[in-house]
């Protein structure tokens, strides 16, 4: 069972998407993704298997929510430096991203 101090060792922010690119070296259909987290973090890449939910263009400036404190995870050729995080609808290629109800401060910790 998980207790709180394990929750707090997450660092859960708020990013927006600022630039995707297709990947096709991935083994499941995925974007590699440029996530920007504002002044104190900046901005950070992650691979994210959301492809069948969502187009290029229905990403670009949305703001998603990320674990930005895991270490780098080699993906292929592409190191992801965040994990983006949704929710598992039908299949784990089958993702519903997490997002803010309304627009915050890229960067704003969630807990």
């Amino acid at each position: 069972m998980a207790i709180w101090e394990d929750f707090t060792k997450l660092d859960v922010r708020v990013g927006t998407i600022i630039d995707i690119q297709e990947f096709p070296e991935a083994q499941v259909p995925a974007y590699k993704l440029r996530i920007d987290f504002g002044p104190s973090i900046g901005i950070k890449r992650s691979s994210a298997r959301i492809v069948k939910n969502y187009s290029k263009e229905t990403l670009m400036e949305r703001q998603v929510v990320c674990i930005v404190n895991f270490p780098k995870k080699q993906i292929g050729n592409f190191f992801s430096d965040v994990l983006v995080m949704g929710i598992y609808n039908e299949s784990a290629d089958d993702v519903i991203l997490l997002k803010p109800e309304r627009y915050v401060k890229n960067g704003t910790k969630i807990g």
